[in-house]
């Protein structure tokens, strides 16, 4: 059985009624807390009685209640993340209250419910592990060493130049960062390695 986590292909909604109350879902891909919490911001309806959410990447995670009982919205809602195998991902539940009170286990029936019916049917992509490397090369290497390395998916992030050459640090696919390394010594003659910096 794979165990590997996906994340969100595109933003996603869903709307339900539970008991007169309305429950809007909507879940986005998040890569840092930063984005996690714009979205949240900009997702969220002033003039509803609760925005409630929750979001998880990595190892990290937040949850809000907005006002419900402690417990009763954030946090099934992060269940509902964990329970569909994302990460990456940040999930607003809000609520518009109809006049019938829903008690500690409906809200978290609720909110829990309505996240995990967004999530479900979503479009999703997996997450790859990615490695970051740093290299030296000479400025006659530079072209064909970033051609050979996008071949492999690279993303260059940082390009410094100085008198004795380029500093580059990239980022690629983790199953590749051994090939990667390898080429860049062939290409170079030995003249240069590409070091990880994670």
């Amino acid at each position: 059985m794979s165990t590997a986590l996906h994340t969100l292909a595109q933003p996603c909604r869903h709307l339900e009624e539970v008991r007169k109350s309305r429950f809007l879902a909507q879940a986005a891909p998040a890569d840092s807390a930063e984005q996690a919490l714009a979205f949240v911001r900009a997702a969220s309806d002033p003039s509803a009685t609760h925005n409630c959410w929750a979001w998880r990447i990595g190892q990290d995670y937040r949850f809000n209640d907005d006002g419900e009982p402690g417990g009763t919205a954030g946090r099934p809602i992060l269940q509902a993340i964990d329970g569909q195998g994302m990460d990456r991902v940040a999930v607003l539940v809000t609520r518009w209250f109809g006049g019938i009170k829903l008690g500690a286990g409906g809200l978290a029936r609720a909110y829990g419910g309505a996240a995990a019916e967004c999530l479900r049917p979503a479009p999703r992509v997996p997450i790859v592990a990615m490695a970051r490397l740093a290299l030296r090369c000479g400025f006659a290497e530079l072209a064909l060493l970033k051609a050979r390395l996008k071949e492999l998916g690279a993303r260059f992030e940082r390009e410094d130049f100085d008198a004795g050459g380029v500093a580059l640090e990239l980022q690629l696919p983790e199953r590749l960062a051994a090939e990667a390394q390898a080429r860049v010594v062939d290409l170079t003659r030995g003249r240069s390695e590409a070091s990880r910096l994670d």
